[in-house]
């Protein structure tokens, strides 16, 4: 197994963008190292400089402010799962890490790896488009901002130029009008990659919906939103008609292809399927899904 020629840990944000801008393709950031564990395992080259960013603890925060959810990049799913915070103000995030991989991927595995992977089926990213996420990166010239669906530019390509890192994610807490759920469907029921997953959030006014996201990984280059269905439900009841319809409009926004967990027919079929039950489950309390 080909091993890298240099380790450092970062004592800050400036100091890993100092090494990555330095270095260029040659170093690499580190913190759960899932991905890179995965590629030294199948004989890939791996770069020549590891930079870790595990001893910083800005980066390890989950926390709210001025009615935003903030969490540091290198927060784990196994961090998430334990966050009353998050249980309260981001259900969909929290059902969305309680599907990652295993239990010990879910204590190494962190947001802002799976959000630099840019999967289309990576877990957490149709969460974090329905909870209108927004990705804060550090770089050489400073801090920027992007909404999550700027940052996420096609298969495993994001808007990181060179230098920059996720620094961390915010999006707007769930208060007690907003109800979310997030649904995926695998192979198997443990450690699979989706097939198909789903992410809605709804703002209720009353009896009727005055907001929707609806989020769709796996069935496009990027995980997608599916605007008209949001569209239409806004300014009505949560009945089975509207949800019917709302699946239908999904199912046209997905853009799937065949490959070997599923045919593009079958995903877009699960597509309606996933956000029928998902907004089934919104009028509900927030806590009784979890476990």
């Amino acid at each position: 197994m080909m091993m890298w020629e240099e380790y450092h840990f970062a004592a800050s944000v400036e100091e890993a963008v100092e090494i990555l801008a330095r270095h260029g393709d040659e170093a690499r950031l580190v913190a759960g190292g899932t991905d890179l564990l995965v590629e030294l395992r199948k004989g890939e080259m791996p770069p020549r400089i590891l930079v870790d960013i595990t001893r910083l603890p800005e980066l390890r925060e989950i926390r709210q402010a001025d009615g935003r959810i903030v969490l540091g990049a290198g927060v784990t799913f196994a961090q998430i799962l334990a966050s009353p915070l998050l249980r309260a103000h981001a259900l969909p995030l929290v059902e969305a890490a309680s599907t990652v991989g295993s239990t010990q991927i879910r204590h190494l595995g962190t947001l802002g790896g799976n959000l630099a992977t840019a999967s289309p089926a990576g877990d957490s990213l149709p969460a974090l488009m329905a909870l209108d996420a927004r990705i804060t990166l550090a770089g050489p010239q400073g801090r920027r901002e992007l909404p999550l669906e700027e940052f996420l530019v096609g298969v495993k390509r994001t808007a990181l130029a060179p230098g920059e890192l996720i620094e961390k994610i915010a999006f707007p807490a769930m208060g007690p009008e907003t109800r979310g759920a997030f649904l995926k469907l695998g192979l198997r029921r443990a450690v699979a990659i989706a097939v198909v997953s789903v992410a809605v959030a709804v703002r209720m006014d009353g009896e009727r919906v005055a907001d929707a996201r609806i989020a769709l990984g796996a069935v496009a280059p990027t995980v997608i939103r599916a605007r008209e269905a949001e569209e239409s439900l806004v300014g009505r009841p949560l009945s089975d008609e509207t949800i019917a319809r709302a699946g239908e409009l999904a199912m046209a926004a997905a853009r799937p292809i065949d490959d070997i967990r599923g045919s593009a027919a079958y995903r877009r079929e699960m597509v309606g399927v996933l956000v029928r039950r998902a907004l089934a489950l919104t009028p509900f309390p927030l806590h009784p899904r979890l476990g």
